[in-house]
């Protein structure tokens, strides 16, 4: 007891003294996991001022490779306002769908996710958008078919790249520019100099002009009198736009031009935007306002925007982070923007060349957004279809690049799934050794992949497992898919080029693409997939909009229809009379317009018809090669039992039991 008394002030005091520091640390400091860091925006670092932007953009490498383009912002530009007409008491009061049909919707990535196109109805009207000009058709019934309304956007430089449909509303997206204030050139600098001088009084001013993403909002409820009630406009280049309900989500790329190299007192230019709402002029975004990842500097802004259709009174929300976007992906909860980064290392040739490929999520709210995290996975992707989210999880595809046993780089394929702090919790890699992933498709606990080099191996990935992705099944054929399309829970649709395989010039073998072709894989037994079914379209030189662009399908599973449109090149027969054709002979142009299919599983492919918007004078001129005629065909629709087809001078209806012409409106 002695023993205790004489040692306990000695080390109870001590150990009472710890454990108060300990809480009173544990109060002010709170350690954050690694992975963690930076999963909410308010851990993420703000840039804060002027001068440790300039440091960040030295660490990015801004002051490097770049182009003499446009300064700070400085002068309100004054907002080019369309010409308001006022609702006539004749016009047409009733709303968009009053006494609409069924009708088709744009083919989108994410069900409940809609996004942008170059037309969209309402099941009533067909609303178009063609560079310059917007153009509104009552299309329903078809034998009325009629112009209701075709203008000119009152920017001379706006140029409309696609449009949202919501209710009453019509949401224009496009891109424009502006002039900034002269720039002196600096002159050449001599070889004895050690910085160039400027000139202003030999070199004549420079007018860098500036990109801008435009947002024009017009209330439709009298269509031949459209009211532009709202219009946004981000400073820098469009990445992509979702819409959810009534929300649009926009993201945008404001390159950073600084170049402190000609003169050091050059200012940074800040990230800006204007809305109609709160007045006529741009405003920048202060570097307080700006976030950055200590990561990932790269010489850009992404401009993270979102606008409430149905509270259009309120400010659009807008966040600036220092990065870079290019190809995002949308749930209906969250957003997710891509970025690659590639690097090497030179001793003194390139002896390695990675790739990685870094995901910031934003949670999406009704007209707001949030950061909610960053993380990156080895290689880069293909595009939006790359991605996915299911169940809370993350899931990527990406190409990768490395070295093989004898030195060679060789690229492989990889699948990570990551959680919702977006951590790695799973992957299967070097799938496919020296193939490229040509087309990916995420359908719940499964992914589907296709890689080429001379044949189409078709992946089936089980993804059930979050920890424990693992390849199930392969397919391989002759061909390759750029697009895969759900049919349903076990079959998919590929849409690419069929090939054949020969000796190159080396004795290796090579494959050749031939014409279009499309095919059902059935992926009942994972394990063991099929190609059922399969439908081949026209010679090598054949090509469609959907291998590059999925808005440019219609499919309705109910009603076994299938359409695209086709660009089709052919050999003519009487060539080759033996059939001893030249197996990589371009053919010749015979076609362009839709081709309209049955589809079902029992009978596959059956081809319904063709439609075409050519006439038989351009036939005539064509001679073995097209272009980009205002008569080709690039969308398909319906509304009730009416085929549409669109291009930019017409649309076309055509009853879609027997494809029998009903009504041809010319639109220009």
């Amino acid at each position: 007891m002695n023993f205790i008394k004489r040692w306990r002030p000695k080390v109870i005091l001590p150990i009472f003294f710890l454990l108060t520091a300990g809480l009173l640390l544990s109060t002010f400091y709170q350690p954050v996991n690694k992975a963690e860091a930076y999963d909410l925006e308010k851990d993420l670092p703000v840039v804060g001022s002027v001068t440790n932007l300039q440091n960040l953009l030295q660490q990015a490498g801004a002051s490097a490779n770049m182009n003499r383009v446009d300064l700070v912002f400085e002068e309100a530009m004054p907002m080019q306002e369309m010409p308001v007409q006022e609702m006539s008491k004749d016009s047409a009061q009733a709303p968009a769908a009053a006494g609409a049909a069924d009708f088709s919707s744009t083919n989108v990535q994410v069900e409940g996710v809609d996004e942008a196109d170059i037309i969209k109805t309402d099941g009533t009207y067909i609303y178009q958008v063609q560079g310059q000009q917007l153009t509104i058709v009552k299309a329903y019934p078809a034998a009325d078919m009629h112009k209701v309304n075709s203008f000119n956007f009152a920017d001379p430089y706006f140029q409309a790249t696609d449009i949202y449909v919501d209710g009453n509303y019509l949401v224009v997206m496009g891109s424009s520019y502006y002039y900034s204030k002269p720039i002196p050139i600096p002159e050449p600098m001599p070889m004895s100099q050690s910085a160039p001088m400027l000139r202003p009084d030999i070199y004549p001013p420079y007018y860098p002009d500036i990109q801008t993403s435009k947002v024009l909002v017009y209330d439709t409820t009298d269509k031949a009198h459209l009211k532009k009630i709202r219009e946004v406009e981000l400073q820098g280049s469009a990445v992509s736009t979702r819409k959810i309900g009534s929300s649009v989500y926009m993201v945008a790329n404001r390159y950073i031009n600084w170049y402190p190299y000609y003169d050091v007192n050059s200012e940074i230019p800040l990230p800006a935007y204007k809305d109609s709402v709160s007045g006529i002029s741009f405003k920048q975004i202060a570097p307080d306002q700006i976030r950055y990842f200590p990561d990932a500097l790269y010489p850009s802004y992404i401009l993270v925007a979102a606008l409430d259709l149905s509270n259009l009174s309120a400010p659009i929300d807008i966040d600036s982070y220092l990065g870079n976007g290019e190809n995002i992906y949308a749930s209906t909860e969250n957003l997710y923007v891509a970025v690659s980064a590639y690097n090497y290392v030179y001793r003194p040739q390139i002896i390695n060349n990675t790739s990685t490929t870094s995901v910031y999520k934003f949670a999406l709210k009704p007209g707001a957004t949030e950061y909610a995290g960053k993380g990156s996975v080895p290689g880069t992707i293909l595009n939006q279809f790359s991605m996915d989210e299911n169940n809370g999880y993350f899931r990527i595809a990406t190409t990768s690049d490395g070295q093989a046993s004898d030195g060679s780089f060789i690229t492989r394929n990889n699948v990570y799934v990551l959680n919702s702090q977006l951590a790695v919790t799973g992957r299967v890699e070097n799938i496919a050794p020296g193939e490229h992933i040509y087309s990916t498709r995420f359908m719940g606990d499964r992914l589907y992949m296709v890689t080429f080099r001379t044949v189409d191996p078709f992946f089936v990935i089980d993804l059930e497992n979050p920890e424990n992705p693992k390849v199930m099944g392969q397919l391989k054929i002759p061909g390759y898919s750029n697009y895969l399309h759900p049919y349903d829970a076990n079959h998919i649709i590929g849409f690419g080029k069929d090939t054949i395989e020969m000796k190159g010039w080396n004795g290796q073998s090579q494959a050749y693409y031939q014409g279009m072709k499309m095919a059902i894989f059935d992926v009942t037994d994972v394990t063991n997939p099929k190609e059922m079914s399969k439908e081949l379209i026209g010679d090598r030189g054949t090509d469609s909009e959907l291998l590059y662009n999925h808005k440019a399908l219609l499919f309705d599973r109910n009603k076994n229809l299938l359409a695209f449109p086709v660009t089709l090149m052919e050999i003519p027969a009487n060539n080759y009379p033996d059939n001893a054709a030249p197996t990589l002979e371009y053919g010749s142009f015979s076609f362009q317009g839709a081709y309209i299919y049955n589809v079902d599983l029992q009978n596959g492919f059956r081809l319904k018809g063709r439609i075409t918007h050519l006439t038989s004078d351009d036939y005539l001129k064509a001679g073995d090669y097209w272009y980009g005629s205002d008569r080709n065909i690039s969308r398909i629709i319906y509304i009730g039992n009416t085929i549409y087809t669109l291009s930019p001078s017409m649309i076309m209806a055509n009853d879609m039991t027997d494809l029998k012409h009903i009504k041809t409106l010319t639109l220009k």
